[in-house]
């Protein structure tokens, strides 16, 4: 029945958009952090084009009250799915206006308290309609003005400018305006307490940066070429970036990477990192994929799901793009080769082309970025530009489909359009031949492939050739593959590599030989030692952990050394230290209990799941009959984050296979909280 429903809606919804045309929002929210609850007061204007019955708003679970159209009170039904209005409005300009009351189940999400809380929205795939009466239909776009009240410790971002700030007594309102139309999926929010920075792209728009005040020292390295890629991707795509102004934020234990609510992204605390973390996990990618989505995705938008590879796979692109502008040409056809080789492998068993609405995020993504490559390179830049600016003009603030863009392509060039859409939009698999031809035409990944083909050559017959390019400026993946082919080498033949290979200080290579070299002569062991200071967590780690397996009578000045070490935001060294030294008999033998406790603290719910979740990975294999850890593997299987519930619900999957354990988890039921307890019986009794 609920199908029937969803599709009669959608369908509603489809007519309403003919008939019914939604302009302008302006909302009053209040938020009620305790009770995690919203309420506000929202005003609509509206055109009536042509006649109707009834007029739909999505509201998911919402109190209404005070219901007027164009001031006067009106009957109106609410099924907790959707705000039914049927009298009161007339051909032409209306104005609807409204309270209403929410406590939302997901999209509007509470993370931590006081000092840490944050409170942040994800509206695309969880719908803004949760928290704000709005609209699901990407097609019926409107401008958005929040007004949002907060306590003024806190800081409020939105869409939009911010206008104005009011304060009442312990409260401060944030007036947010926008000039431009977009679906109701962008609107967003985040407060928390944040450091901002501001500075300025090259045609004069405001880039604003925020992080918690505690990373405040991060800034340079979080958002390390932010105006760079700014700069180009307004000259690149030939339209001036269709905002006003551009935010971004990091924010706790958010849902993906990243999301691009207009002319404000949220992204992940994961990408937040000082000058080493950068070596590691940077947001330069994220970055540069969700500010090409202000164009294509937020300006433009795909009109149904179908059409999804438009926003996911241009924005990949584009991302891929900006990393050339910055790394260069070699980076960018290695990041091809990748995506290439992820493709063909996934192509097996992912069989849903891209023009299909049920086609997975790796097509819709990768193999949508690969195919617009084949088109760039088929019709050739300039052509490719030109159509891509004429098609981002022609459907400014619109809703497009595939066919739209291609007939861009098609005034530009003399391209076999309906081929490339037949064998690289509508066809499954990818096409490696094809792919190949044109990485070919790269020198760098030419010599790549040659050096993979050679794995199989005797060690010997190769040897000189190898020193060649390690002693070359050859970019670094065809050195880390020389690294790995020489893992089963005997140490005394290739040492002459391994140390060339080293002195190279290039991070890259540098952790190829950390990772290869499982087994440490005792002649290397100082070299190898030296990975400990290198500019990387995982390098760090990586020799942490060979160091103190392989050389027992070293393992109290490794500790030492290393003591005062976090690692990422995940504070991967700091666990992996603690499990260390918790191995190390003799190393601080009155403080186990302490040490182990830490361990149990970081996988409470006072952290992010990276942490809770790089803490209950040990703890399982430590003491997995301790009841705070098993308490603590249980309440994650009620988190808002779905990466961090499948791998609890794994663990604890695996773990009631065997009757002890399933006795433990059945003797906790009774001190959980009801959310924790009905989960585990769901998982207990299947």
């Amino acid at each position: 029945m609920k199908y029937i429903f969803l599709l009669f809606s959608m369908f509603s919804f489809a007519q309403q958009t003919k008939k019914v045309d939604f302009t302008k929002c302006s909302a009053n929210i209040n938020l009620n952090s305790e009770a995690k609850s919203v309420n506000g007061s929202v005003g609509y204007d509206f055109s009536v084009k042509s006649t109707i019955d009834t007029i739909r708003i999505d509201c998911k679970n919402m109190t209404f009250y005070n219901v007027l159209i164009n001031g006067k009170p009106v009957k109106y039904k609410n099924n907790d799915k959707e705000l039914l209005l049927f009298e009161g409005f007339k051909k032409g300009k209306n104005r609807l206006n409204f309270n209403y009351y929410a406590t939302p189940k997901q999209t509007l999400y509470f993370i931590g308290q006081d000092e840490n809380l944050q409170i942040w929205t994800q509206g695309q795939g969880k719908y803004t309609s949760h928290w704000l009466p709005s609209f699901d239909d990407v097609n019926e776009k409107v401008i958005f003005n929040l007004t949002i009240a907060f306590d003024s410790d806190y800081q409020v971002i939105s869409n939009g400018k911010l206008v104005k700030n009011t304060e009442n007594k312990a409260f401060k309102s944030w007036y947010y305006q926008m000039q431009k139309p977009m679906s109701s999926y962008l609107v967003m929010m985040a407060i928390g307490k944040f450091e901002k920075q501001a500075l300025n792209s090259k045609s004069g728009i405001v880039l604003e940066q925020y992080l918690k005040l505690e990373d405040k020292n991060k800034f340079a390295s979080t958002y390390k070429y932010s105006k760079e890629i700014f700069d180009f991707f307004e000259t690149e795509i030939g339209v001036k970036y269709p905002w006003e102004i551009y935010k971004q934020v990091a924010v706790n234990d958010f849902l993906y990477a990243g999301m691009e609510n207009t002319s404000a992204t949220i992204f992940a605390q994961d990408f937040v990192v000082d000058e080493i973390g950068f070596n590691d996990r940077n947001y330069i990618n994220v970055n540069a994929h969700e500010l090409a989505h202000q164009w294509f995705g937020d300006m433009i938008t795909a009109k149904s799901g179908k059409d999804h590879w438009l926003q996911e796979g241009f924005a990949s692109y584009y991302a891929l793009l900006a990393e050339k502008k910055i790394f260069g040409e070699d980076h960018f056809n290695y990041q091809l080769l990748k995506i290439a080789e992820e493709l063909k492998i996934a192509s097996k068993t992912d069989t849903i082309p891209i023009l299909n609405e049920k086609a997975s995020s790796l097509s819709f993504y990768k193999k949508g970025a690969w195919a617009l490559h084949i088109l760039r390179e088929g019709i050739g830049e300039k052509n490719f530009q030109k159509a891509v600016k004429n098609y981002l003009n022609k459907y400014k603030f619109k809703n497009v489909v595939t066919d739209d863009f291609l007939a861009e392509i098609k005034k530009v060039s003399n391209y076999d359009v309906a081929n490339f859409k037949k064998n690289w939009l509508e066809k499954s698999g990818f096409n490696v031949g094809e792919a190949i031809t044109i990485l070919s035409n790269n020198k760098f990944i030419n010599e790549y492939l040659d050096l993979q083909k050679n794995e199989s050559i005797p060690f010997a017959d190769k040897k000189n050739q190898l020193e060649t390019i390690l002693k070359s400026d050859a970019f670094y993946p065809i050195k880390q593959e020389i690294i790995v082919q020489l893992e089963a080498i005997s140490f005394d033949e290739k040492k002459e590599l391994i140390q060339l290979a080293m002195q190279s200080n290039d991070v890259n290579i540098r952790q190829a030989v950390a990772e290869t070299m499982t087994n440490i002569p005792l002649e290397f062991k100082e070299q190898y030692e030296s990975f400990l200071d290198d500019k990387s967590y995982a390098t760090r780690e990586i020799a942490l952990q060979n160091l103190w397996a392989q050389f027992p009578k070293n393992r109290i000045q490794l500790l030492e050394k290393s003591k005062d070490w976090q690692g990422n935001n995940d504070k991967n060294l700091r666990i992996i230290w603690l499990t260390l030294a918790l191995g190390t008999k003799e190393y601080e033998p009155t403080k186990k209990a302490e040490l182990y406790n830490e361990i149990v603290n970081y996988a409470s719910t006072s952290f992010d799941s990276s942490i809770r979740q790089n803490a209950l990975e040990i703890l399982i294999k430590i003491k997995p009959s301790d009841e705070r850890f098993l308490q603590s593997l249980v309440n994650a299987t009620t988190h808002h984050k779905w990466q961090f519930v499948k791998f609890a619900k794994e663990t604890i999957r695996g773990m009631i296979k065997k009757e002890e354990f399933r006795k433990l988890f059945e003797d906790l039921l009774p001190k959980l909280v009801d959310k924790e307890k009905v989960s585990l019986e769901n998982l207990l009794n299947k």
